[in-house]
C-alpha cells in the first residue's frame, strides 16, 4: 500500500495538493461563511420556528457539501503523509530518532492529523445533533430544537473554525519545511 501511495504522489502531487488544500478551504471557508454571513441573517427572521426551520435546513446543506471533501482531506492527508517519508527522514528501523529537524516535521505532520481527525469527530456530532433537531422540529418541540442547534452555532463551529485555521496554517508551515 506504501508503494501505491509513493507512486500516486510521485504522478499525480499537484492534483493531490490541490484537492487537499481545496477540501480544506470547502471546510473550514464553509462554516466561517454559515457562522458569520448566514447566521446573521437567520437572526433576522422573526418566527423562532422558522429561524430554526432554516438553521436546520442550512446546516444539513452545509454537511451534505462539506462531507465528500471531509473524506477527500483525509484520503489526500493519508497519501501525502506517507509518500513524502516523514517517517523515513526522522526516525531509524529501530524508530530511534536521526533528525531532529525532520522528527519536528514528522511531529508537525501528527499534530496536524490530529487537528483533521477532531474535527472530523466534532462535524460528526454536529450531524447527529442537527438530526436530532430536526427530529424534534417535526415533532413540534421547538424547545428542544433550539437547544440541540445552539451547541452547534454557539461551540461547535467555531472551535472547528480554530481548528481549521491552526490546521491551514501547519499545512502552510510543513509546505515549506524542506
Amino acid at each position: 500500500m506504501k508503494a501505491f501511495m509513493v507512486e500516486l504522489f510521485a504522478s499525480y502531487a499537484t492534483e493531490i495538493v490541490f484537492l487537499h488544500v481545496l477540501s480544506a478551504v470547502v471546510w473550514v471557508g464553509g462554516m466561517i461563511a454559515m457562522r458569520f454571513a448566514a447566521h446573521q441573517s437567520f437572526m433576522q427572521i422573526e418566527s423562532p420556528l422558522h429561524r430554526l426551520e432554516r438553521i436546520s435546513q442550512s446546516l444539513k446543506r452545509l454537511f451534505t457539501i462539506v462531507t465528500p471533501f471531509v473524506i477527500i482531506l483525509i484520503v489526500t492527508a493519508i497519501i501525502m503523509a506517507v509518500a513524502l517519508g516523514f517517517r523515513e527522514a526522522a526516525v531509524d528501523a529501530n524508530g530511534n530518532v536521526i533528525d531532529d529537524y525532520a522528527m519536528h516535521i514528522y511531529n508537525l505532520v501528527h499534530v496536524k492529523e490530529v487537528i483533521w481527525m477532531i474535527m472530523a469527530a466534532n462535524l460528526s456530532m454536529m450531524i447527529l445533533r442537527r438530526n436530532k433537531a430536526q427530529k424534534l422540529l417535526n415533532k413540534g418541540d421547538s424547545t428542544g430544537a433550539k437547544k440541540a442547534l445552539e451547541l452547534i452555532g454557539k461551540y461547535m463551529v467555531p472551535v472547528n473554525i480554530t481548528l481549521g485555521v491552526i490546521a491551514i496554517y501547519l499545512g502552510a508551515t510543513l509546505r515549506h519545511a524542506y
